[in-house]
């Protein structure tokens, strides 16, 4: 991989812009935070599955892009949630997020390196699991059973691109029997949620229609996680399957957020 140092540079030099100072939105309503703090799970996930990808050469340019954007966004809607958090418990939570926030992106701010891909992978984990405690507190305050379908919609956003950096990682050579373990937790988990999705009976038919759609895009994506036990390798395809399964399910998140409102204004 031929990445020039005056790249990085100019990369590293750009997502270390510090957003607090620009103005979050106020006033953001539950549905929207529940979407929002979902996102957040998604970005642990993905930019770690970026770090992968630029380390491994595996559509470097778009990966080194992605990853500038998406530590971008985390910062903006990380100012959004703050400033929506409705009590204490949301609010300590979110001081947690910061906290490994901080340790995560200074790391992938740096040029990938195999050796360190493991703490990537161990960091992206933490702030996940301190990302999900922000959106099951924000759940909880909203209590609406829509919220809930929020919620499982937004964490299909997550599971997709952490099955991703998984996938990347085992690719990269980074195989260990916590990955392997991980990425098949991931896949059952993704599966049984889009069951759950496709039997709400609070669907529209345009939601069910497109839950069929990434059912379809989820079956072929199954084929290609399943060569990889046999040692074959097709990251550029699970790169482009995986992104249009997130793209997907996050305009059914949107769907479900919308529902919350409509049902919440009643």
């Amino acid at each position: 991989m031929l990445i020039s140092i005056r790249n990085w540079f100019c990369l590293a030099t750009v997502v270390s812009l510090i957003l607090s100072s620009a103005p979050a939105q106020a006033n953001i309503d539950d549905a929207e935070a529940i979407n929002k703090a979902g996102r957040q799970r998604m970005l642990s996930q993905r930019i770690a599955r970026n770090y992968l990808m630029i380390g491994s050469d595996v559509n470097t340019q778009d990966a080194i892009r992605e990853l500038e954007n998406n530590i971008n966004l985390f910062e903006q809607q990380y100012n959004e949630l703050t400033v929506y958090a409705p009590n204490e418990v949301i609010q300590k939570n979110l001081e947690t997020v910061a906290q490994i926030w901080q340790k995560f992106k200074a790391t992938v701010q740096e040029k990938p390196q195999w050796e360190q891909s493991l703490s990537v992978i161990e960091l992206s984990d933490q702030l996940l699991s301190a990302s999900e405690a922000v959106v099951q507190e924000v759940a909880k305050h909203a209590n609406h059973q829509a919220g809930q379908l929020v919620n499982i919609s937004g964490r299909q956003r997550m599971l997709s691109q952490r099955i991703a950096k998984l996938y990347m990682a085992r690719a990269w050579s980074l195989q260990s029997e916590d990955i392997e373990i991980a990425m098949n937790t991931a896949i059952h988990e993704f599966d049984n949620s889009l069951q759950k999705l496709r039997q709400s009976n609070l669907n529209s038919d345009v939601i069910n229609t497109k839950l069929y759609t990434i059912q379809k895009q989820w079956n072929y994506a199954n084929a290609s996680f399943k060569i990889s036990d046999k040692g074959f390798f097709v990251p550029t395809v699970v790169s482009v399957t995986t992104d249009s399964i997130l793209r997907r399910m996050d305009d059914i998140t949107y769907d479900y957020e919308q529902l919350m409102i409509a049902k919440t204004s009643q």
